[in-house]
């Protein structure tokens, strides 16, 4: 359960001793292909741990980021009161895998989800220029935070058009630039061509999510372009009819909000996230940014077992956002207990990965149907006989 942590370690040991070249900052598993708010962050656990030995001190610290990380995800639910209480039980207890993902392996990959939930309840606070730094400062920790980037763009063209989210956009921007100054300085092609290497061949001997296929399939170009057209396939229908609310081209995003014919209302998703006061655009910002991040999950290119913390938490709200009946909460339990059990089985087999990907569509398929606009109502012409004459008016 060491070997990430000591390769971390030994990444962020060659930035402690003065290597500012991005390529010479290697580990035992390979070189080091995170952006550089990693470098930072586990620069300082280095140090806190004492360079790394003290691991049962790593550990403490990963739970009490665990329990924060709990903490941001039930304030976001709270927001929202979509999911029924004792769903918690199953968040908190019955996950064996994000146990060992955050306490016993100490990835990575829980430190920038806990900061991107951290920035969704700045967005939900409608502080949305501390929000955009926040979820940059995710995407310095790692890449999948951009997962939810197309939803995020999609909330801030709808709030402030197209001139008025340029400026968060730089700030995210901003941030990148600062972080990565001392690598970019050195060796710009270095840095960038390693911490945002995005064509990166993944091991078919970790996949969770594509044992089922050959590993020629899975190493195939062609079959990645598929997945990234499949991705973009699913945003653009997401965003023009389950994001998009207003009787306008999805075009009028660009406009300033003032100037819009139709002002975009909140989204109401058939009128099933209606919660009244606050609660509707607190509801429409969660299901975009988490139907965003788990459009991507679905289109992967390869998931290995770290990876299940980057929609686990977003899966009750993406089970329980829409109309549930009451003899409809167990088959939700069960996708929820079937996902799990996937991601526990090691190795991953036939049968693993594609009952992942039925979850997968399952979900997704109640997702479109259940958010689906209200069909619109049609009121009879009116009749052209004449109006009956009163005997007064006779």
């Amino acid at each position: 359960t060491e070997i990430d942590w000591k390769a971390y370690m030994e990444e962020v040991e060659g930035f402690a001793n003065g290597t500012l070249d991005y390529t010479q900052l290697k580990g035992d598993t390979g070189p080091l292909v995170y952006p550089a708010g990693f470098v930072y962050i586990f620069l300082g656990l280095y140090y806190a741990t004492g360079h790394g030995a003290d691991i049962r001190l790593a550990q403490y610290l990963f739970a009490g980021l665990y329990l924060l990380n709990l903490l941001l995800v039930f304030r976001i639910y709270c927001r929202t009161n979509k999911v029924p209480p004792y769903v918690f039980f199953f968040m908190c207890c019955a996950s064996y895998r994000i146990h060992s993902i955050f306490v016993l392996r100490l990835f990575n990959d829980p430190v920038a989800m806990a900061i991107l939930f951290l920035a969704i309840n700045l967005f939900l606070e409608e502080r949305w220029s501390w929000g955009c730094l926040l979820f940059s400062l995710a995407v310095s920790v790692k890449m999948n935070i951009l997962l939810f980037a197309p939803g995020l763009l999609f909330l801030l063209l709808q709030r402030f058009g197209l001139l008025g989210c340029i400026p968060k956009l730089c700030i995210c921007a901003l941030l990148q630039v600062i972080l990565g100054l001392p690598f970019l300085l050195v060796n710009p092609v270095g840095y960038l061509s390693r911490s945002f290497d995005l064509g990166r061949q993944f091991q078919f001997k970790w996949t969770v999510n594509w044992r089922f296929l050959p590993e020629e399939v899975f190493q195939n170009r062609a079959f990645h372009a598929t997945l990234l057209l499949a991705h973009l396939a699913g945003l653009g229908l997401f965003a023009l009819h389950r994001w998009h609310r207003s009787k306008e081209s999805i075009l009028a995003l660009l406009k300033d909000p003032a100037e819009r014919k139709h002002p975009s209302p909140p989204l109401t998703v058939n009128n099933i996230l209606w919660q009244g006061g606050d609660k509707q655009g607190h509801a429409q910002i969660v299901f975009v940014l988490f139907s965003s991040n788990f459009l991507g999950v679905c289109c992967s290119r390869s998931l290995h077992y770290q990876f299940y913390v980057w929609y686990f938490h977003t899966l009750p709200y993406l089970l329980w956002c829409t109309p549930t009946a009451k003899l409809a909460h167990m088959p939700k339990v069960l996708l929820l207990g079937v996902i799990e059990l996937c991601w526990n089985t090691y190795p991953s087999t036939v049968c693993s990965s594609l009952s992942l990907h039925i979850c997968h569509g399952l979900v997704l398929l109640q997702l479109w149907y259940g958010t689906a606009p209200p069909p619109a109502l049609h009121t009879p012409p009116p009749s052209r006989r004449p109006a009956a004459i009163s005997k007064k008016a006779q």
